[in-house]
């Protein structure tokens, strides 16, 4: 639709959750058509029947309102939705809509609602669904599993299935500063630390993955199977006792991968995927070093994992595998060398 708008004011509605390429086109599309454009915003409790993973109902507000505002679009506002229809069955003066393909039933049920009420029916827009470049639409839900970002490109690049990934130096200064919340404990007491960190997590609500032998023994000490573990058999790069090695009857299976130190390989990229395709606790054994796994991880990881590691004599990090960190993850992946 070209030119200037011949609507008067266009509604929109949605959950808008991490806002992405495709909801950037229906908004585009209502700016199109109307002199006005009011976005309804799915309230949290709606959202929630959805996922818990869906961001609170401020924050995809505030999103909206900067994305407005960025695009100095004036004649927008932002409203709470509270139910499926909101105003559109009672609102005097919209006169269009926008609908993707499946929403489009329920506006077309909002217009039989309209025309009981007295009012004209929506003319509706439909917006066809924008596709990533492997043809899979591009939605909220793909971005919480981890699939894709927020443009739909995908986290981990195509160059690097089935290849050694071995790290560069211009990484190494980048990888020792910890992306995440440090919770500090005696080194003798991991499970101080352990504890602390424990207790700012919604376990039920999140995918606890765990890095290296004494932060996986430590969770199982407290009585805590992670989702997803990832053990050695070695402590600052000493192999451990076999008195002291992880039991891995804890878990619901083992799978095994080999990673020499320094580099990140297809067999434990294989291992990760195939752990995260489960729905079983899994720990993965890794002849080698498991250090630089978190970086697969947070690549093929919802949005709502959090990974933990040990950091000797300080204490346990906590990482979220929010977007900006799977961003981080992939701008030092791009550094390394592919062997």
């Amino acid at each position: 639709m070209g030119g200037a708008p011949i609507y008067q004011r266009c509604l929109v509605g949605g959950t808008f959750d991490r806002l992405h390429a495709g909801h950037r086109l229906l908004l585009s599309a209502a700016q199109r058509a109307a002199h006005h454009v009011e976005i309804h915003v799915t309230s949290d409790a709606m959202a929630e029947q959805k996922s818990h993973a869906i961001q609170s109902f401020e924050t995809r507000r505030d999103v909206l309102l900067d994305w407005i505002e960025a695009h100095a679009i004036h004649r927008a506002t932002v409203h709470e939705l509270e139910d499926v229809s909101g105003p559109a069955p009672t609102h005097p003066t919209a006169d269009c809509i926008v609908a993707t393909p499946e929403t489009r039933g329920q506006c077309e049920t909002i217009n039989v609602e309209r025309e009981a009420n007295g009012l004209a029916p929506l003319v509706i827009i439909e917006v066809d669904h924008l596709n990533d470049m492997t043809g899979d639409i591009i939605s909220s839900s793909r971005i919480r599993n981890g699939h894709i970002d927020a443009e739909g490109h995908p986290w981990f690049s195509s160059a690097w299935l089935g290849c050694t990934l071995r790290m560069h130096p211009r990484a190494e200064p980048e990888l020792k500063t910890p992306m995440g919340e440090l919770f500090e404990g005696p080194e003798h007491m991991p499970e101080v630390a352990m504890t602390a960190a424990l207790e700012t997590l919604s376990l039920s609500e999140t995918m606890l993955v765990a890095v290296g032998d004494v932060t996986v023994a430590t969770l199982l000490d407290v009585g805590v199977v992670p989702e997803l573990a990832f053990i050695d058999g070695q402590t600052k790069r000493t192999a451990l006792e076999e008195d002291a090695q992880v039991d891995t009857s804890a878990f619901g299976q083992v799978l095994h991968a080999t990673n020499p130190a320094g580099v990140l390989t297809p067999s434990l990229h294989n291992a990760i995927t195939e752990a995260m395709a489960s729905d079983l606790s899994t720990v993965v054994v890794v002849d080698g070093e498991e250090d630089l796994a978190p970086l697969f991880v947070h690549l093929l990881a919802p949005v709502h994992a959090v990974v933990l590691y040990g950091q000797p004599g300080k204490g346990v990090v906590v990482q979220s595998s929010r977007l900006a960190t799977k961003q981080r993850c992939r701008r030092l992946l791009e550094l390394f060398e592919v062997l």
